[in-house]
């Protein structure tokens, strides 16, 4: 690893201007490219592969294909979950997926049901809840909770989505405000008081999930853990966005974690593969942990490059973002397209694991910073070729094979709120 600089002093270095810059990014021109299109697949064929993955993973078999159930009604709609097969429970990251799945699909029932299951099961309204006004990280199926603590992707992936669904469909009134939840959310995030007290899992001191100082995501905000941040909660693709439609007085803190991400990536990656970790301290070296599961490349750390590629795609701001793309893109080359594993140290030692059809889907978005297009063709060909999943480790292959299909097919877009 890289021996970090002063964040501060880094961010003045490198001479960036996320203003200057923006122009050549889809939030300015409103222009998303199509990786499936350049490729030379058939619009008709493209749309056809993305309905045919959500209608499979959303609407399929109960038993084999579908992540999606339906779970009745209350007062404020119908209710559905989305469940990690694999591990018998409810997510805030599966849920907050395939929220924003459902709005850049256009599936207002979808997106309302799992948001209406969401505020009616995982959400701590007790003021004095060392969690309060955040979700449960992970629950039963028929709602009672696992976990209460919260896991911040999925606020992140909640907020956004609600803006999102709030430009595409407008506001109603409760739940359905779409604007206001959002805004609620994102206060809290950044805001939130630390609250002491006890929890099915015993006593936490619940905290923001942003870091005031650092101004990154946390990893939890149980501050009776040990504070570090995750590299793949890192999205200052959304964050800029938050800059210029959140709560008005945190708009400068967004703009400056969107610049302070940004940098964290060269930190975090490795200088010659571009790996990152799963965990990270907040200078970027590895958190260490049992076995390497935290310091190592494994499955939180797939979608950093996902993360990054977005953010030069939307934004444009940090060429640097590209240079990671070919790194991480010949790192894999190497490897065997086909063959490639799924867990490695950062320096590239395979560490096992079979070949993900979500890392698949991560390495083909990370196409959209490459500047190697013929070695990130075959990344995007990759994915396209990749059947939908289905059995038992669908869930997170599922989510991920979906996002990746609307991120390369120019379908995953900004939707300016109302």
């Amino acid at each position: 690893m890289r021996r970090p600089l002063p964040l501060v002093l880094a961010i003045a270095l490198c001479g960036i201007s996320t203003a200057a810059a923006a122009p050549a990014g889809a939030f300015a021109t409103n222009r998303y490219r199509n990786l499936f299109l350049e490729a030379g697949h058939p619009q008709k064929e493209i749309s056809a592969k993305i309905q045919a993955a959500f209608q499979q993973l959303f609407h399929g078999d109960p038993e084999t294909q579908t992540v999606y159930y339906a779970a009745g009604q209350n007062a404020n709609g119908p209710l559905a979950y989305l469940s990690d097969i694999n591990n018998h429970d409810v997510r805030s990251e599966g849920m907050s997926y395939g929220m924003m799945i459902a709005v850049q699909m256009d599936k207002k029932a979808e997106f309302d049901a799992l948001w209406n299951w969401s505020k009616t099961y995982m959400y701590q309204s007790s003021v004095a809840h060392p969690s309060y006004g955040f979700f449960s990280w992970s629950m039963k199926v028929d709602g009672t909770p696992n976990s209460e603590s919260p896991a911040p992707d999925g606020e992140e992936y909640w907020a956004m989505a609600l803006y999102f669904a709030s430009g595409r469909w407008g506001n109603s009134k409760g739940i359905y405000d779409y604007h206001a939840e959002a805004d609620r959310l994102l206060d809290a995030m950044k805001n939130r008081i630390i609250i002491d007290g006890p929890t099915i899992g015993g006593a936490e001191t619940g905290g923001p999930e942003f870091h005031p100082e650092h101004k990154m995501v946390r990893f939890t905000p149980n501050l009776r853990r040990p504070d570090h941040t995750d590299p793949s909660y890192h999205l200052p693709a959304f964050y800029e966005l938050w800059a210029r439609w959140g709560p008005e007085a945190d708009r400068p803190f967004w703009a400056a974690a969107a610049q302070v991400s940004r940098h964290f990536f060269q930190n975090v990656t490795h200088p010659g593969t571009a790996l990152a970790p799963n965990y990270a301290n907040y200078d970027g070296t590895p958190v260490p942990g049992p076995g390497g599961k935290n310091e190592n490349f494994g499955a939180d750390a797939w979608r950093t490059a996902a993360n990054w590629a977005v953010d030069w795609s939307w934004w444009a701001a940090d060429p640097r973002e590209r240079e990671l793309s070919d790194k991480l893109q010949a790192f894999f080359e190497s490897q065997g397209m086909d063959v490639y594993g799924s867990m490695y140290a950062l320096d590239g030692k395979p560490l096992g694991g079979s070949h993900s059809t979500a890392l698949v889907a991560t390495n083909a978005v990370a196409s959209l910073a490459a500047t190697n297009h013929e070695r990130a063709a075959k990344f995007v060909e990759a994915l396209w070729k990749a059947e939908i999943p289905s059995g038992r480790y669908r869930y997170y292959d599922g989510m991920w094979y979906l996002m990746g299909l609307l991120h390369s097919s120019g379908e995953f877009r900004i939707w300016p709120p109302k």
